[in-house]
C-alpha cells in the first residue's frame, strides 16, 4: 500500500514538473478503465496523450476566447445565412477555413446598419479560434482611444507589437462616429502597421467614396483604402436590416390576428 502511495506521489511530482495537467487530471480514472478493459500499454500511452492534447486544445479556446472580447452570441450557429446573397454565401464559406489569415488578407464588410456585418464577422471570428487563431474584436473608436493613450505615452510601437499577436483584429463601426484628425493619424498607422503582415476585418456603414470623412485627408484616404483593398475580401452586405424585417413579421402576425 505504502509503495502504491509512493508511486503515486511520484507520478503527480514528475506530471506536475512536466506540465501535463490533462493527464494529470485523468490518469487515476483512465488507470481503473484499462485495467477492466485489458489496454495495451501501448493504447494506454496512446489514451492519455489523446486526453493531455484535447484537454490543451480546451483551455487554450477557452483563453483565446476571453482574450477576444468577441460578443459570445454572434456567432455562426445563430446567424441567418439565407438572409444573404448567394455570392456573399460562398465568399463566406471559404473564409470559415481560415485560408485568408496565412495570406494576410483583409475582410471588409460594407452594408446599412442592421444588415448583420458585426454578426456575420463575429462568427466568422468565434470559427477562427477555433482553428487556433488568436482574434481580437474592437470598436474603432475603442481603438483609436487605446491608440492615441499609447502614442501620448510614448508606448505607441510597443501596443501595435502586442496587436501584431492577433491574427486577425475585428474593427466595428469604422467611419460610423467622425474622428478628429489625430486620431484618424494613429488608425492610419495601425493600419499601416498590420498591411501584408496580418488581416483586419472591418465593417463599415460607409462606402470608400466617403472614406475621406474618416481620414480628413484625400492622400491618407487613398493610401489607407490602398492598403486594406490590395488583399482583401470585400462582402457587400445590401440586405435589409434584420431589426426591421423581424418588426414587418411581427407586424404582419398582428394583422392576420
Amino acid at each position: 500500500m505504502e509503495s502504491v502511495i509512493n508511486n503515486k506521489t511520484q507520478i503527480e511530482k514528475y506530471l506536475k514538473e512536466l506540465h501535463l495537467p490533462g493527464i494529470r487530471e485523468y490518469y487515476d480514472e483512465y488507470i481503473r478503465l484499462s485495467i477492466k478493459d485489458s489496454i495495451s500499454y501501448e493504447n494506454f500511452l496512446i489514451g492519455l496523450l489523446e486526453y493531455e492534447s484535447e484537454y490543451r486544445y480546451n483551455s487554450r479556446i477557452k483563453r483565446y476566447l476571453r482574450e477576444s472580447g468577441l460578443p459570445y452570441e454572434k456567432t455562426m450557429d445563430n446567424f441567418d445565412l439565407k438572409r444573404v446573397p448567394f455570392k456573399i454565401n460562398q465568399q463566406v464559406k471559404a473564409l470559415l477555413e481560415g485560408n485568408f489569415l496565412d495570406r494576410h488578407e483583409n475582410v471588409l464588410a460594407f452594408g446599412n446598419p442592421g444588415s448583420g456585418k458585426t454578426h456575420l464577422l463575429c462568427g466568422i471570428g468565434h470559427e477562427l479560434i477555433k482553428k487556433n487563431k488568436r482574434v481580437l474584436f474592437t470598436t474603432c473608436s475603442i481603438l483609436v482611444q487605446e491608440l492615441l493613450i499609447t502614442k501620448r505615452d510614448l508606448l505607441l510601437s510597443k501596443k501595435l507589437s502586442k496587436l501584431s499577436k492577433f491574427d486577425a483584429i475585428i474593427i466595428d463601426d469604422i467611419g460610423y462616429v467622425q474622428q478628429s484628425r489625430e486620431e484618424m493619424e494613429v488608425l492610419f498607422t495601425f493600419l499601416a502597421d498590420r498591411y501584408e503582415r496580418s488581416s483586419v476585418m472591418i465593417t463599415s456603414n460607409l462606402p470608400f467614396s466617403k472614406w475621406e470623412l474618416i481620414f480628413k485627408d484625400p492622400m491618407v484616404t487613398a493610401a489607407a483604402i490602398d492598403r486594406l483593398v490590395h488583399h482583401s475580401i470585400i462582402l457587400e452586405l445590401n440586405i435589409e436590416s434584420y431589426r426591421m424585417e423581424q418588426a414587418k413579421k411581427s407586424k404582419d402576425k398582428e394583422e392576420i390576428k
